[in-house]
C-alpha cells in the first residue's frame, strides 16, 4: 500500500499543480499577479527546454534567448506588419527557429565546455544585435507594435485572464511532453550521454544526433515561448532579448534543478517574483545578483533549490514515518 501511495505522487502533484494553476486568477491577492503569473508561463516553457539540453544532454547554452527573440520577431513581423493569422505566424516562426538550431547545431556541438558556453554566447549576441540593426524589418531599438491578439473563430484572448490561461495550456503540454521524454528510451539515452560521451557512443548511442534534436527542441520551446510573449505584450524590442536574459534564463533553470522537469516552474517564479517585486531599478547591480544567486546555488544546492526543498520534505516525511512507528 505504501508502494502504492508513493506511486501515485507524481500523478497527484500534476493534478495539484493544474488546479493552483487554474484557481490563481481568481484568489484574492495572486490574482493581481495575473499577468506576472502568465510571463512565469512563458519563462517556464524556455527554461524546460534549457533543462533538457542542459540538466540531461549535458551541453551548456548561453544563447536561448536568442531563440526565445527570434519566434518573438518572426511572429511579430508576420502578423503585424504582414498580416498574416498569428496562429500560422507562430507556426512558421518555430519552423524557422528549429531549422535554424538544426543548421547550427552540429558545428556547434564539435566544441566542449567552455568553448561550447563561449560559442552560445557569442550566437546570442549576434542575433541581438542581428534585432537591433536590422530596423527595416525589426524596427531597431524601438522594435514593432500593433502585434494582434490570439483568437480562435469569434474568441479572442484579448484579457489578461484569457492570456493566462493561453499560455499555461501552452506551458503545460510542454512540461507534460517533456517529462514523457525523460521518462523514455530518449531520456535514458540523453542521461547516458550526460554520463560519458565515450561509454554512450560505445553502447551504440548516436551522440551527435541526440544532441542536435534536443538543442533543436529547445529552441522551438522557446521560439513558441517568445511568439506567445509577442501577442501577450503586443510589442516587442530587443531589449528583451539580451544576454542578461540568458543569464536569467539560466538562473531559472539552476534554482528550479537543471535535471527537473517541474522544477522548471519553481525556478521561473521564483526569479520573476525577485525581478518584478524586489530587484526593480537596480540597474547592472541587478546582473550582478543573478551571478551570486548561481554561485550560491550551485555550491550549496547543486540539484537545485526546488530538488533541495524536495529532498528536506522526503528527509522529514521518513522522519515522521520513523516515529510514529516507533512503539
Amino acid at each position: 500500500m505504501a508502494f502504492m501511495a508513493k506511486d501515485r505522487l507524481p500523478y497527484l502533484f500534476i493534478a495539484g499543480l493544474i488546479l493552483i494553476i487554474v484557481l490563481i486568477p481568481f484568489h484574492w491577492f495572486l490574482g493581481e499577479k495575473t499577468s506576472l503569473f502568465t510571463f512565469v508561463g512563458t519563462s517556464t516553457m524556455i527554461t524546460v527546454g534549457l533543462c533538457l539540453l542542459m540538466g540531461y544532454t549535458g551541453q551548456v547554452s548561453l544563447g536561448q534567448a536568442a531563440f526565445y527573440g527570434m519566434g518573438a520577431y518572426v511572429s511579430a513581423i508576420l502578423s503585424a506588419t504582414y498580416d498574416v493569422n498569428p496562429w500560422l505566424a507562430m507556426a512558421i516562426a518555430a519552423t524557422i527557429t528549429g531549422g535554424f538550431a538544426y543548421l547550427i547545431g552540429y558545428p556547434i556541438f564539435r566544441l566542449r565546455g567552455n568553448y561550447l558556453a563561449m560559442a552560445t554566447l557569442g550566437l546570442g549576441i549576434i542575433i541581438w544585435i542581428l534585432f537591433k540593426e536590422l530596423d527595416q524589418y525589426t524596427g531597431g531599438p524601438d522594435g514593432i507594435g500593433g502585434i494582434p491578439n490570439l483568437s480562435i473563430g469569434g474568441f479572442s484572448f484579448d484579457t489578461s485572464t484569457k492570456r493566462y490561461y493561453l499560455v499555461w495550456f501552452f506551458c503545460l503540454a510542454i512540461l507534460l511532453a517533456s517529462q514523457n521524454i525523460v521518462g523514455s528510451r530518449v531520456g535514458r539515452a540523453l542521461r547516458a550521454i550526460h554520463g560519458s560521451e565515450a561509454a554512450a557512443q560505445a553502447t551504440g548511442i548516436n551522440i551527435d544526433q541526440f544532441k542536435v534534436k534536443i538543442f533543436v527542441l529547445s529552441a522551438i520551446y522557446a521560439s513558441l515561448a517568445g511568439s506567445l510573449y509577442a501577442h501577450v505584450v503586443r510589442q516587442v524590442s530587443p531589449g528583451s532579448f539580451d544576454f542578461l536574459e540568458s543569464v536569467v534564463i539560466v538562473t531559472m533553470a539552476v534554482i528550479g534543478g537543471l535535471a527537473s522537469i517541474w522544477g522548471a516552474i519553481f525556478g521561473a517564479s521564483t526569479i520573476l517574483i525577485l525581478k518584478n517585486e524586489l530587484l526593480v531599478g537596480l540597474g547592472e547591480i541587478e546582473t550582478i545578483l543573478y551571478g551570486l544567486i548561481l554561485v550560491l546555488v550551485m555550491i550549496f544546492l547543486p540539484q537545485g533549490l526546488f530538488v533541495g526543498l524536495k529532498e528536506a520534505y522526503e528527509r522529514l516525511r521518513l522522519r515522521y514515518a520513523r516515529r510514529v512507528a516507533e512503539p
